[in-house]
Parts: C-alpha cells; structure tokens; sequence
C-alpha cells in the first residue's frame, strides 16, 4: 500500500483502541503499517502506539490549531500517490476531534476516503447503558461557557431521542449539574467510566444521583460518556410547540419575559408553562 508513482493515494480514516490495544483490528494494524504517512492529532500518543503494536512512525501532526495548512500538505501528498491514514488521540477519528476538513477535500480533489471501523466511545457506552439505542443524538462536548451551555441545554430539553455527551474530569461535576437543572434530576442516565480499561465502570441512575455520586462511588479520574435518556414527556403538538418558541426566545431574553411572551403566543398559561418547561 505505498505510494505508486502517477496515481493518487488513498485516505484511510483508522480507528484505534480507547483503551484495550486487542481492539485494535487486523485491519487497522496492517493499514497503519504500511501507510506512507499517519496524520496524528498527538504524535507523542500515537508514536507510543505504534511502538506497542511494533510499526516504525512515519508520523505528522494534525490538529484544530494546524488544521488547514496540514490540509494542503496532505492533499499534496495524495495527489502524489502517498497513502494517508488519519487517527486521532483513541477512538474513531472526526468523532469530536478534527479531520472532517480533510476528508471533505480529499473528496472534492477526488480521492479515494476509506473508512477502517473500529473503537467508539460514544458507541460502547450508548449500547452498555440500557437505554434507547433505536434513535440517539451524540452531543460530544457541551459548550465551555456557562451561558452558552445553558442555552444548548434548553435547546435540548425536549429532545425524545437519547442523548449523548463527552466530558472531562475537570467538567464532569459542572456538567452533571446543569444536566440536573435544565433536564430534571429524575431524568435518567448512565455515566461511563475509563472504558475498555482495567477500571472501566458504569453508573446507572437519575441525573441527581449520578451528580451525588461524584467522588464517592465514581472517582473523578479517567474519561467520562454521559448517556441520558431522552425527555418522556407526551407533550401534545401544542406543547412541542411551545417548547420550541421559549427555547428560542430565552436565547435571547431573561427567563421570565421569554416565559411571558411564550404565553402570549401560544394562549398556554404561565403556570402551565413553569411546569411544562420545568424553568
């Protein structure tokens, strides 16, 4: 799979283990062996992958901060008939991390994108938890600022379908919090731990006690999947609606006159509307 002289090279999108290296395929291993080049979000991460699974690095970095000049040097050399395999620090690439860019000119330049499946967090997590798999919505990261997370969370709170989210250790307690503000704290939910390693962990409960179990029966340490079941609610299509117009007037205004106005268009009353909107 080196490059051939007059053709273009392909551009492998390789998944790797987030934890345990058996899950590295047969597939993944021999792509990344003879690829020309692998683009790496970390090249001190994934150098000591390649070390553990015996391939010699031919390794250059590839992040948000590099992103679009490694975009052009990459295509170059796929132009040239270099083959390319992208994978990020674990996990399937572009899955909240980087790559999507490149993939998309890759595309447009007309080269070959070929997928090597494999790991997922969001994935292992979601099918682990016993909540709805049939329809889900993956999150990643929720927004850093308080406000904008907060605006984000009430887009979703009406959402049927199960919701998934990524989140830090250094977030996790904030996060958990706001889950329990704007979802419920009997909304329920499944926090994973560490998965695929040797103290993976999972907790099962409403989002409140997930949030009180925090230091005590879940340490703060390792990644953290936060899987919630979507709103139960058999909200009528009036009251759907009237979700949809407070989210998005409280964007933009304080609570109570996005509460306010809410009533006035829809002819819901405000009480009505506390205990819909749970605000």
């Amino acid at each position: 799979m080196t490059a051939t002289s007059g053709s273009r090279g392909k551009l492998f999108v390789v998944a790797t283990p987030i934890g345990n290296l058996d899950d590295l395929t047969p597939r993944a291993r021999q792509v990344l062996a003879s690829a020309d080049v692998i683009a790496a979000e970390d090249t001190r991460h994934t150098r000591g992958l390649l070390s553990r699974i015996g391939v010699e690095a031919r390794l250059i970095a590839y992040h948000e901060h590099n992103e679009r000049e490694r975009v052009a040097e990459l295509l170059e050399r796929l132009a040239s008939g270099a083959n390319v395999a992208l994978v990020s620090d674990a996990g399937t690439p572009l899955i909240s991390d980087p790559g999507w860019r490149l993939v998309r000119a890759a595309r447009e330049q007309g080269v070959d994108v070929v997928p090597v499946p494999g790991p997922s967090a969001a994935i292992a997590a979601l099918c682990a938890s016993g909540l709805p798999t049939d329809r889900f919505v993956f999150e990643g990261f929720l927004p850093r600022a308080e406000g904008a997370r907060a605006s984000r969370l009430r887009e979703l709170n009406s959402e049927r379908r199960t919701l998934v989210f990524y989140e830090s250790v250094h977030r996790l307690a904030d996060t958990l919090a706001a889950l329990v503000e704007h979802f419920g704290a009997d909304r329920e939910a499944v926090l994973a731990r560490e998965l695929t390693k040797v103290h993976e962990q999972f907790r099962s409960g409403t989002l409140a006690d997930l949030a009180a179990s925090l230091g005590a029966d879940v340490p703060l340490l390792g990644e953290f999947v936060i899987v919630v079941a979507g709103n139960p609610s058999d909200a009528s299509p009036d009251e759907a609606r009237a979700r949809e117009i407070y989210d998005t007037l409280a964007a933009e205004l304080e609570p109570a006159k996005a509460l306010q106005l809410t009533s006035t268009l829809t002819g819901i009353s405000r009480n009505a509307l506390y205990k819909l909107l749970r605000i």
